[in-house]
């Protein structure tokens, strides 16, 4: 059996995969690390797979998780990449991120205003009922806004141009993070917004166990 290693998504942990019963598979969840001043996500990448400890390893990243996956791909031999909520490479990504990264518009955000939970972060991430809106507000109130705002410029600023090997992408025709329109995906889970590991949990968890063993 293959380890699997999980990265979370943007400022958030692995309490996004609470209802994702993994049950035999040998999962490790990854900590973020705290980046080095006007670190790029390449070396980030490097500095972080260092927590990697087993030879040819499926990785599970959500979202920026998985950006970051596809970036250590490239620094060690992987089993499998399995992509939820995320993006293979820059071209799948919004193009109005790629021009605030561009114009340098991203610093100029207050760091502030990512603590912030209402009815707008409710429907950007696809939130539907009281119990994820009071996880979102616990993950706010332990985000690391530093981090939030260095995570933010480096997606805006993301390289990566080619397709990853071996990957399997995951993604929600209601993603209004990252819209499915830009995005290849082998699984499209219908209704399925930005925070579907939560609230689409059961479907994305049969999936997982599906690709883990292809």
């Amino acid at each position: 059996m293959s380890k699997i290693y999980v990265f979370s998504g943007l400022g958030v942990d692995k309490r996004v995969f609470d209802n994702i019963n993994f049950e035999t598979l040998d999962v490790e969840f990854i900590d973020w690390i705290e980046p080095l001043e006007n670190e790029s996500l390449e070396n980030y990448a490097l500095r972080i797979s260092k927590k990697i400890n087993y030879v040819n390893p499926i990785l599970i990243g959500l979202s920026f998780g998985g950006m970051l996956a596809v970036e250590i791909s490239k620094i060690i031999k992987v089993e499998k990449l399995i992509l939820i909520a995320s993006a293979k490479n820059k071209f799948e990504l919004p193009l109005i991120y790629r021009i605030f990264g561009k114009l340098n518009l991203i610093k100029l955000i207050p760091k502030k205003i990512f603590k912030q939970q209402n009815s707008i972060t409710n429907w950007l991430l696809g939130i539907e009922s009281d119990s994820e809106k009071q996880l979102l507000k616990e993950i706010l109130r332990d985000t690391n806004l530093d981090f939030f705002s260095w995570a933010i410029n480096e997606i805006a600023n993301w390289k990566n141009e080619t397709y990853p090997e071996n990957c399997f992408h995951i993604h929600g025709n209601r993603n209004r993070i990252i819209p499915i329109k830009n995005i290849k995906a082998d699984v499209m889970i219908e209704n399925g917004g930005h925070f579907m590991t939560v609230n689409k949990a059961k479907e994305i968890e049969n999936i997982i166990k599906k690709a883990s063993q292809i």
